[in-house]
C-alpha cells in the first residue's frame, strides 16, 4: 500500500504534535515541512526531514496540514489548492467558517482537490458531537462549556499584538456556554501596557467574552496545555420531553487537534473536490482500515 505523503505547513505546537501524530500512522508518511525562514538549527525530532520554504520544493506531496495562524489559512490553502495538493486546517473563528469554506471550495473544485475546514476538537470532533446531539434530540438547548485550559487559537491571537513578547490565554467556564479569558502577558520594552491590553480586549477573539489582561515576567512557569469541554442539550425527542444528553472530555490540546487533522487528511482522500468541515464527512472515512473490520468492530 502506498502511503499518502504529507507536508507540515508551519512548525509551532500544532505542527510538531501533527508530526507525531504522521508517523504513528501506518497510512502517512512526512514529505518535508515547509517554513518561512529555515534555520541554522532545527529540533532533534526533524533530522533527516526536508525543510524548505515553499512546498513545490518537496517532492510528491497529497495533502498539506496548515499548521499557520488561523488568519493565515486561507491565503496558505488557496495557494496549496492550486497546485492540486488537499489541505486540512483547523481554522476556528466559528463566525467566518462559512465564509471560508465557499472561498476554498471554489479553488478546490478547479483544481480537483479537497480541502477540509476547520478541523480541531472544536471547531471539529465537537462540532460532530452537537450535530449527533441535535440530530436525535432536535428541538432544545445546547451549552458548550471549555476548559479549564489553554486556548490556542487565543494565544496565537495574543502573541500576534505589537508589544506582546510572549502570551498565554486560558478559558475558563462560567456554565451556560459563558466564559472568562484570562490573558497573560510579556511586554516588550517601550510598550504600554494599558494600550496593548486594550488591543487585545477589542480583537473578535476576546470581544465577547470577559476578558482580564496580566503582565508577568515569565510567561512559560504558567503553561499547561492541557484542556477540555463539557456538552450539554436538554430537549425533546419526538414529543417526549427531558431528554438530557452529555458530552465530557479532558484533552492535551495540540495533540489531539493534530490526531483529528490526520484522521481528516485521511478522509480527504474519499471525498470529490471541494471544500468540508467534519459534519459532512462519513466518520468511517476518518478511520484507518477496511470497512468490514471497522463495522464488525464497531456497529
Amino acid at each position: 500500500m502506498r502511503k499518502f505523503r504529507a507536508a507540515i505547513v508551519g512548525y509551532g505546537n500544532i505542527g510538531k504534535y501533527v508530526l507525531e501524530a504522521i508517523q504513528a500512522s501506518p497510512d502517512f508518511e512526512i514529505a518535508g515541512i515547509v517554513r518561512r525562514t529555515i534555520k541554522a538549527e532545527c529540533p532533534n525530532e526533524l533530522a533527516g526531514i526536508p525543510i524548505v520554504t515553499d512546498i513545490r520544493e518537496l517532492d510528491h506531496v497529497d495533502v498539506a496540514f496548515l499548521s499557520t495562524p488561523t488568519r493565515s489559512v486561507e491565503e496558505h490553502a488557496k495557494e496549496i489548492l492550486a497546485l492540486g495538493i488537499n489541505t486540512v486546517d483547523s481554522f476556528d473563528i466559528h463566525g467566518k467558517i462559512w465564509d471560508l469554506h465557499e472561498s476554498l471550495d471554489k479553488v478546490a473544485k478547479a483544481n480537483h482537490a479537497v480541502s477540509i475546514i476547520s478541523a480541531g476538537w472544536d471547531p471539529g470532533s465537537d462540532s460532530m458531537v452537537r450535530a449527533l446531539m441535535e440530530a436525535i434530540v432536535p428541538k432544545g438547548i445546547s451549552y458548550t462549556n471549555f476548559g479549564p485550559g489553554m486556548s490556542m487559537g487565543h494565544t496565537v491571537c495574543v502573541k500576534s499584538k505589537p508589544g506582546v513578547k510572549a502570551a498565554l490565554s486560558m478559558t475558563i467556564p462560567l456554565g451556560t456556554g459563558v466564559h472568562r479569558r484570562m490573558v497573560y502577558i510579556e511586554l516588550e520594552d517601550g510598550y504600554d501596557f494599558d494600550k496593548v491590553a486594550e488591543s487585545i480586549k477589542i480583537d473578535p477573539y476576546f470581544a465577547s467574552d470577559e476578558t482580564h489582561v496580566m503582565q508577568v515576567d515569565d510567561v512559560d512557569a504558567l503553561i499547561d496545555m492541557g484542556h477540555g469541554v463539557h456538552m450539554t442539550r436538554k430537549g425533546v425527542s419526538g414529543k417526549t420531553q427531558n431528554q438530557l444528553l452529555e458530552f465530557n472530555m479532558k484533552i492535551n490540546n495540540p495533540a489531539l487537534t493534530a490526531q483529528v487533522l490526520v484522521c481528516v487528511a485521511r478522509a480527504s482522500f474519499k471525498q470529490a473536490p471541494g471544500a468540508y468541515t467534519m459534519i459532512e464527512i462519513p466518520v468511517i472515512n476518518m478511520m484507518y482500515g477496511d470497512k468490514e473490520s471497522l463495522i464488525r468492530h464497531i456497529v
